[in-house]
């Protein structure tokens, strides 16, 4: 490849990334707490549909976020009632919410015909278009969405506050050792809820941010193209540690992005095979790294006060 086809490239995984980074950093908080909340795909099409929906009808990108915010964490309360309250198996609740999911936004969006006649506006930059000419620099950065900004340094904060602040280590307490927390005092159940409508926020974001980051419109059929299950084995290959998982999320986009690329060179590999490349690098990285990660002691049990 040239340099102008790297740059391009490098240019385009930060974009790819972005939504799985904010995706990843609710998802790791959930399940540091011992909550796996795999109804984020599904809660990701949601973000993505209303982002679109809210973008075209009100017109403003500002109120996309804040509904979409919203929407996600009323299935973040959906989630982990039925997870943490109910004590629900977490794997079929998640699996429930994708289905329903899938089935809900396209119904939803079958109802919009109108928005498939033009596209949304996008998140702006936040740098002037004179710096986009910079070499290098100019395209791989400055040219991105400020939702990728964002994203590259949501992990950094992530980790800060999951490490170095009382609420990450009650975090951490109740994912590892439930009934010493609460003998402790802290209230289990809040922190699997907090954690959980967290995850719900960040995966309905991360959907908003797939939409209007760049392309401006809805794809019926599963526009999250299991993004959702990607970010899971992110969190696994990663260790549960925000920043490591979203060195993964990014060599993720970085896949996703070189399998684009090399479907315009008229490769003689077929465009399907292509399309497997970023899956199949996710799944040769977890059966590496996973022997190398430390997983919360409770991950995905069921926690039921009347046992402390």
């Amino acid at each position: 490849m040239s340099a102008g086809m790297i740059i391009d490239w490098l240019q385009a995984t930060l974009r790819w990334a972005a939504p799985l980074l904010i995706v990843a950093i609710g998802e790791v908080y959930a399940e540091r707490s011992g909550v796996i909340n795999m109804g984020i795909e599904g809660i990701m099409l949601f973000g993505a549909l209303t982002g679109i929906a809210v973008g075209y009808y009100m017109n403003s990108l500002v109120l996309a976020v804040l509904f979409t915010i919203i929407i996600g964490a009323v299935l973040g309360v959906i989630v982990a009632f039925l997870t943490v309250t109910r004590r629900t198996n977490q794997v079929v609740t998640g699996l429930m919410v994708n289905m329903i999911s899938l089935g809900a936004t396209d119904a939803i969006f079958s109802l919009m015909s109108e928005t498939r006649q033009s596209r949304v506006a996008t998140f702006p930059t936040i740098f002037p278009k004179s710096m986009f000419d910079i070499p290098i620099l100019g395209p791989l950065f400055f040219s991105q969405p400020i939702s990728t900004w964002i994203a590259l340094v949501l992990p950094f904060i992530a980790a800060y506050i999951l490490y170095k602040t009382r609420w990450g280590l009650n975090v951490r307490a109740v994912g590892d050792n439930p009934k010493a927390a609460a003998t402790a005092g802290l209230s289990v159940i809040k922190i699997k809820y907090q954690t959980v409508i967290l995850s719900g926020i960040f995966a309905a974001l991360g959907g908003c941010v797939l939409t209007l980051a760049e392309v401006g419109y809805f794809s019926a059929g599963g526009m999250a193209a299991g993004r959702g299950f990607i970010v899971m084995a992110a969190c696994v290959v990663g260790g549960w540690n925000p920043i490591r998982t979203g060195v993964v999320c990014l060599a993720f986009g970085a896949a996703d992005a070189l399998q684009l690329r090399f479907q315009t060179t008229g490769s003689v590999i077929p465009y399907q095979f292509l399309q497997m490349l970023p899956y199949i690098v996710t799944i040769v990285a977890l059966a590496i790294m996973v022997k190398h990660s430390v997983v919360p002691k409770t991950w995905g049990s069921a926690y039921d006060p009347k046992d402390v």
